[in-house]
């Protein structure tokens, strides 16, 4: 029986820590819409978050490839004074990506709802 207590106890304030967490990231990442990305990804830094393998099989047009996993070692090819425009395949690398720029002090961070799957727009392919 306590037991039971126990691991209760313990799934609630995992609940607890995630809807907090959850909330706290989107209080820092705006999720756009496709008609809302394309309205100001050309003002803004595009990143391609995926691996290079996903991002040669399809990409929108103009994004850069700074996979998650490279991340920190590529801080410096990301400006802090521009917004950040970023999407992966389907939003869950984007989300832990803002909250790594975030602590590094980036401020205007931006996400494509859906991700790569949901676009509809032009993209390319590696040897296009």
């Amino acid at each position: 029986m306590e037991a039971v207590l126990v691991i209760g106890i313990a799934l609630v304030v995992f609940i607890a820590f995630s809807v907090i967490r959850y909330f706290i990231q989107k209080r820092h990442l705006k999720t756009l819409t496709e008609e809302e990305f394309r309205a100001g990804y050309r003002k803004a830094q595009l990143i391609d978050v995926r691996e290079p393998k996903e991002f040669d099989g399809g990409h929108i047009l103009g994004a850069r490839n700074i996979p998650l996993t490279q991340l920190r070692h590529r801080l410096a090819e990301i400006r802090k004074d521009k917004p950040v425009y970023m999407y992966d395949q389907n939003g869950t690398r984007t989300v832990r990506t803002a909250a790594l720029l975030r602590k590094k002090g980036y401020q205007d961070l931006n996400q494509l709802k859906g991700g790569f799957k949901a676009w509809g727009g032009k993209i390319k392919r590696k040897g296009d």
